[in-house]
Order: C-alpha cells, then sequence, then structure tokens
C-alpha cells in the first residue's frame, strides 16, 4: 500500500509550495509604471534598507539597498508614478518585479546583432533599459521615454 494516496500526495506537494515560496526572501525593489506606495510594501517584505526621498527639480529619489548589496534608486514624477529605476551593485536586481508590466515587452525585444556581452540597451515602444558591467559590477536602468518630466535630463538619472 502507498504512503500517500494520489489526492494526499498532490495536497502535500501544493502545501509544500506554499510554504517555500512564503518563506523564500523576496528581492525589495521599485516596479517601473506603478505608483510610488508600492515600493515601501516591497521593501517591508525583503527586509531591505530604504533612504527617505530625495526631493530634486521635478521628481523624487527614493533609494533602497537589496540584501545582496546591489543599490536601487527608483525616480518617482510628481504625479507619484516611477518613472524609472537605476541600480548598481555585485548582482542584477529581479527584472521581472523592477519592470513590472515592461518585463515582457524587455524580454521580446530584438537584441543589436553586434551587441557585446557587457553592454545592452533596448528600446521598445516606450520603455528603454540599459545595462552594463561585469561579474560583482552590473549596473543600468529602465525608464518609460514619456513619462519622464519636463526638465528632466536622461543622463542625471544613475
Amino acid at each position: 500500500m502507498p504512503l500517500f494516496r494520489s489526492d494526499e500526495f498532490k495536497s502535500f506537494v501544493l502545501a509544500a509550495a506554499v510554504l517555500i515560496a512564503a518563506l523564500s526572501p523576496r528581492m525589495a525593489s521599485a516596479t517601473l509604471g506603478e505608483p510610488e506606495i508600492t515600493v515601501q510594501n516591497d521593501v517591508d517584505r525583503a527586509h531591505a534598507s530604504i533612504k527617505s526621498s530625495q526631493d530634486r527639480t521635478g521628481y523624487r529619489v527614493h533609494e533602497i539597498t537589496l540584501p545582496s548589496g546591489t543599490s536601487m534608486r527608483e525616480f518617482v514624477a510628481p504625479s507619484g508614478m516611477v518613472f524609472a529605476v537605476t541600480w548598481r551593485g555585485p548582482i542584477r536586481p529581479d527584472l521581472r518585479q523592477a519592470l513590472g508590466q515592461y518585463f515582457e515587452p524587455f524580454v521580446s525585444a530584438p537584441r543589436a546583432k553586434f551587441a557585446d556581452r557587457r553592454h545592452l540597451q533596448i528600446q521598445q515602444g516606450d520603455l528603454i533599459v540599459q545595462m552594463s558591467g561585469h561579474m560583482r559590477a552590473l549596473f543600468g536602468r529602465a525608464y518609460l521615454s514619456s513619462a519622464i518630466p519636463s526638465g528632466v535630463n536622461v543622463g542625471d538619472l544613475h
């Protein structure tokens, strides 16, 4: 006689998967195109640290330090929407979380034929993602070109 019946085994596996998902560490990050309020929820769940916003001309910046040591900055327009996310550190943040609804367009975007392994630039509609670096020194930024507040220079987003 088997140790578990088929339906008991399925229930056990499902319960184990839910427990593992609940206990696994989450990466904290801002989500591109989402309201500013969602960031604090992610920070709390991941036990990351956050510096309060720095007001700049035309936007606010939140800096988040992930448990991995990677520093992320989120740039928030006066409307309260995250219009850009940047990162710098030993590992790349969870891009699925950081890009949110823009992750699938990022993944499906065509790659340049002659791009090298250390540099990547993708433009897919409104989304622009730039990544560079090497092992343990990675950096990048993602932003929505139409959401950049008036008077803000993209070169200042780092």
